[in-house]
């Protein structure tokens, strides 16, 4: 499980990246939520993986 979640945490920044690179080009008429979405997921997997990392010691 522990793994699973990195893999997606790394994942979701990577579309966070690309979401945000598209908004800045679209010159802003793209929605944010395209980079925000993304960022929102990351972060609930990365405290995911801490805690798992932490249940472990």
């Amino acid at each position: 499980m522990k793994k699973i979640l990195l893999i997606l945490s790394i994942i979701f920044i990577l579309l966070t990246f690309v979401g945000a690179i598209y908004v800045l080009t679209s010159n802003g008429t793209a929605n944010p939520g395209y980079a925000v979405i993304p960022m929102v997921i990351a972060l609930t997997c990365l405290s995911g993986y801490r805690t798992y990392k932490n249940k472990e010691k």
